[in-house]
């Protein structure tokens, strides 16, 4: 019988356990498709940190490391400067990565650490409460923004990529979603990409994902990704913030 689908051999036998309708499973594919297509399962080593990034250590068949809350990327840049020939990856959530581990993810990008960064926005705290996170969209509705983010007293949305794209030392920085097939298509080759820098030493890369939260927004599964599409994209613009020579 042809095979004509099958689990990445990066994925362990481990039945995810998001909520319906999150992404979180769909990029946990992806960065293991791009594993298997680069034959770097037996090096490959992922640090994640708190949040629902933390289920990743579950499903992920290779070495995992645990960090403190936002410190995934100083754990990664210890890893690999003493294993510097294996693949490190981060796989962060925003909460995380924006919030108390914003210096370290500056810092990395400056020091172009030749680490992967896997950055996983939906735009809330998940797993904590769904709780008002840098990256909520003015007016958005959260536990601790009951009336909407008002930008007067919570500052404005802050645009990672944007940010660290301004840095001399970020080699490659993209934003992709997972709304539709169409853009899972296009952040399956971004991951991949990703990946392939570190393997061909180029330095820090770094892809944001805009993901769900239908737990957290109070939506449908499909509505989620509707939400996605018409609120988030305007906000956080798709496509390629920097890539170096």
């Amino acid at each position: 019988m042809t095979v004509v689908f099958e689990k990445p051999k990066a994925l362990s036998e481990v039945p995810f356990h998001y909520c319906p309708g999150c992404t979180h499973g769909i990029i946990h594919r992806l960065v293991a498709e791009a594993i298997d297509d680069l034959n770097i399962q037996d090096k490959a080593i992922g640090v994640a940190p708190v949040g629902c990034s933390v289920f990743a250590y579950n499903y992920f068949a290779c070495d995992m490391h645990e960090a403190a809350h936002g410190r995934a990327p100083a754990v990664a840049t210890g890893i690999k400067r003493v294993l510097p020939d294996n693949i490190v990856f981060t796989y962060q959530g925003d909460g995380d990565l924006a919030s108390i581990g914003a210096a370290e993810i500056v810092h990395a990008a400056a020091r172009n650490e030749n680490i992967t960064v896997i950055f996983v926005n939906n735009a809330i705290y998940g797993m904590t409460g769904g709780q008002m996170a840098p990256t909520t969209l003015i007016g958005q509705v959260t536990t601790t923004s009951p009336y909407g983010r008002d930008p007067k007293l919570a500052g404005y949305p802050i645009k990672i990529s944007e940010m660290l794209a301004t840095l001399d030392g970020a080699y490659y920085v993209e934003r992709v979603s997972v709304h539709d097939v169409k853009h899972i298509k296009q952040a399956k080759k971004a991951i991949k990409k990703a990946f392939e820098n570190q393997v061909n030493n180029k330095g820090f890369s770094l892809i944001e994902v805009l993901s769900t939260c239908p737990t957290n927004w109070g939506m449908s599964p499909s509505e989620s990704l509707d939400w996605v599409k018409d609120n988030m994209i305007p906000v956080y613009p798709l496509g390629v913030k920097k890539e170096g020579k």
